[in-house]
């Protein structure tokens, strides 16, 4: 149960920090947030992005009968990483209009 609460936690600050870093740079607010599932996608399954070049439709196919193999704790686990996504989207929305003009 620790390493739960540990896992949700580093997760959400993790890719909090990411995407806060993302949308200082690069100024879209809700990039990683459209990126994250395709950095689940990477985290979940063992192929090299290679084979998604290589052999797109057995690599996608591959990948997600992995993705419903997962369980709940890392459902709950990758929610929190989006989570951290959104909610460093509305934390620049709030810095912008707060008038801080380098977010």
């Amino acid at each position: 149960m620790i390493q739960l609460f540990v896992s949700v936690l580093l997760y959400f600050v993790i890719f909090f920090g990411i995407a806060f870093i993302l949308n200082m740079l690069l100024r879209t607010t809700w990039l990683m947030s459209y990126l994250y599932p395709v950095v689940v996608l990477l985290i979940v399954d063992d192929l090299p992005v290679t084979a998604y070049f290589t052999n797109p439709i057995s690599s996608i196919s591959e990948a997600f009968s992995r993705m419903a193999q997962i369980t709940l704790v890392d459902w709950v686990i990758l929610a929190s990483g989006l989570a951290g996504t959104i909610v460093s989207g509305i934390v620049i929305k709030l810095l912008r209009r707060s008038g801080y003009r380098m977010f």
